[in-house]
């Protein structure tokens, strides 16, 4: 008896090697759902697939003599049939035949990530909620899902990096999903330009893409950004991989400032370290600004934290949570 698994998560019809040669050599192949997705290719294989659910001793039965009986069970399995062949190996009362759980497909690593797609694309078509959603309307999710990442990162357990990982990530499938339904013709629709004033990308005729155009894109610019794991190049430390980094982020962008493409709205002191940073690695003589109050001072700070290869924004954080802590236990509380 042979208990043929596969995933959903793989196209129908692929199927292992072992798989095929135990559909083509059974005497009996079984299966319970008219409507399962192996059923046609099986055909094509010239494989006779009864539709039926036997239970466990009608099964046991069909086994005798030394047949071979393979079912394929629905995509939930066959909770049914697998305690009914349990009991009945249990008990005693039956010569039951060797029983092989063979698996004629599997989940990759990343497999998840399908059932992730699927489940955003049904929540944006039938939420109420998911489906009005734009870019604009969703990015400060985006920002407050980044910082309880780092939250978890620098003061929660595993489970809580895992969720708030799962939380960043639904933030770029969503996007993602959004972005499907943008057409370079937006501009001319109705709709789409109600989007467009909202604040929207939906108008700017820019076309639509998808999860897997942006994995794609990514996949590229990580191959072409590690010249040394993928191609010729030589890196045998970090500091001559950053330098292979930037050679070629140099080379993609062409931008005419080193300031080009540092992001004005984040937190101040990581955009004063960025900004330091960006000057020391292009050697420019740009010392920070002199003024008078705080500002120039945090600025000057920055700068020398950045220099120091410090943190300034992760270094004050630091001392923001001790400095809670230190409030807490004033007021008798635990930190």
């Amino acid at each position: 008896m042979v208990l043929l698994t596969t995933s959903h998560r793989v196209a129908p019809g692929v199927l292992s090697w072992p798989a095929w040669q135990a559909l083509h050599a059974a005497d009996r192949v079984l299966c319970a759902d008219p409507g399962h997705p192996q059923l046609p290719y099986l055909r094509e294989a010239g494989i006779e697939v009864a539709h039926a659910a036997p239970d466990a001793a009608a099964l046991v039965e069909a086994c005798a003599g030394g047949r071979t009986v393979v079912v394929l069970p629905g995509g939930e399995g066959d909770r049914r049939l697998t305690d009914g062949l349990a009991r009945l190996a249990g008990s005693g009362r039956a010569a039951m035949p060797d029983l092989e759980l063979l698996p004629g497909s599997y989940d990759l690593p990343g497999a998840r990530l399908l059932d992730l797609v699927q489940v955003m694309d049904r929540i944006r078509r039938e939420c109420p909620w998911s489906s009005r959603q734009t870019h604009r309307g969703l990015a400060k999710y985006g920002i407050e899902e980044a910082y309880e990442l780092v939250e978890a990162i620098e003061d929660g357990t595993r489970a809580e990096l895992r969720e708030e990982l799962g939380d960043v990530l639904l933030q770029v499938v969503f996007h993602a999903r959004i972005a499907e339904e943008f057409r370079a013709d937006a501009a001319d629709d109705t709709d789409a330009g109600d989007e467009a004033d909202d604040g929207d990308d939906g108008g700017s005729g820019e076309g639509a893409f998808s999860i897997d155009d942006v994995a794609a894109t990514l996949v590229e610019k990580l191959v072409r950004r590690h010249p040394h794991v993928f191609g010729d190049a030589e890196a045998h430390t970090p500091d001559e991989v950053k330098a292979h980094w930037l050679r070629t982020k140099a080379v993609e962008k062409q931008r005419a400032s080193v300031t080009d493409g540092v992001p004005l709205g984040q937190p101040g002191l990581a955009l004063a370290a960025k900004l330091a940073g960006r000057v020391r690695t292009a050697g420019l003589p740009v010392e920070p600004p002199r003024g008078e109050g705080v500002g120039y001072e945090l600025l000057a700070l920055a700068a020398r934290a950045e220099a120091a290869g410090t943190d300034p924004e992760t270094a004050l954080r630091a001392a923001a949570r001790a400095y809670r802590d230190a409030i807490r236990a004033a007021e008798g509380l635990t930190p």
